[in-house]
């Protein structure tokens, strides 16, 4: 029997102050619409009635849905892998900076199709890379000869083992939310730091797309994140948010999307415009980025 999660109270802070606030359409698998529900105390935003962890994975089940197939079909796609070829570079130096190492111990949380993992890995780190997808992990193996582990081995890694935790467009895919928080805030070393980088609904180009913004992409994504949503999140787990860190690139490529399915088809030139617009109206603010990387380090106990 199929199940569907439907909340009574808020996925993050538990709160009963929740309410409807859109409904977006699964535009890349399925065209089903899902309702998108925020909770007024903390600000995240939920998909609400999405399926459980046994019945999610058709809704991957598209060669559009590029970090498990890796596929150049497209303008879209091929902007993708340009921006992330320089991305790449950019992850590893906030690895690097971040723990003051130039060689550690990492733990890639969705480790897609193995790219960044392969990256640090030939720059001499210890990689550990987690992935569901068994076709993302084969992909992995055939483009990288990396051996990516399934989301359940996050749960018999050992304590206090890794110099850094990241998740890359993944912590809002993830069902068991703080089953997560509470395993990497125990496998992390207290010098550790955990970086993740979502989307941002507080963003312009989501406020200017609305139901249309492509970074809702339900049901996949579980949460919608604010800035405060994460802060709530890393304040329960005994972490705190040290930096904001925008990711530039992602209000052109979510724009580009956006505008296709707002309109049918696509308008670059448009979607350039209106990127560029959202970028800039953050410009003084890191928070308002399309996407935000968040730097995260453990609270030290004075006591």
């Amino acid at each position: 029997m199929s199940q569907i999660i439907h909340y009574q109270q808020c996925p993050v802070c538990n709160s009963s102050r929740i309410q409807k606030v859109l409904t977006a359409e699964d535009f890349t698998v399925s065209h089903e619409k899902f309702d998108i529900w925020e909770c007024a105390d903390c600000t995240v935003r939920f998909t609400q009635d999405v399926p459980g962890m046994e019945d999610i994975g058709k809704y991957y089940k598209a060669e559009a849905y590029i970090s498990h197939t890796d596929t150049n079909k497209g303008l879209v796609n091929r902007l993708y892998h340009y921006v992330r070829s320089i991305t790449m570079k950019q992850k590893k130096s906030f690895v690097e900076k971040e723990t003051g190492l130039k060689k550690g111990a990492l733990l890639d949380i969705g480790a897609g199709t193995g790219a960044f993992a392969d990256v640090m890995q030939k720059a001499g780190w210890q990689v550990t890379g987690l992935e569901p997808d068994e076709t993302a992990r084969g992909n992995a193996e055939r483009l990288h000869g990396l051996t990516l582990r399934p989301y359940s081995d996050l749960f018999t890694l050992d304590e206090n083992s890794f110099d850094a935790v990241t998740m890359w467009h993944v912590l809002e895919h993830v069902h068991d939310l703080h089953g997560y928080w509470k395993r990497i805030s125990r496998i992390l070393k207290e010098t550790g730091v955990f970086i993740v980088a979502v989307p941002n609904y507080t963003s312009y180009d989501a406020q200017y797309y609305g139901e249309y913004w492509a970074a809702w992409d339900v049901p996949r994504h579980l949460y919608h994140f604010s800035p405060k949503s994460i802060d709530v999140l890393a304040k329960q787990y005994g972490f705190e948010v040290t930096q904001h860190i925008p990711m530039i690139f992602d209000s052109y490529y979510v724009s580009m999307l956006s505008e296709k399915y707002k309109k049918g088809k696509s308008r670059n030139l448009i979607a350039f415009t209106n990127g560029l617009e959202s970028n800039q109206r953050a410009a003084r603010n890191p928070k308002k980025y399309s996407s935000v990387i968040y730097i995260m380090k453990k609270v030290k106990n004075t006591l």
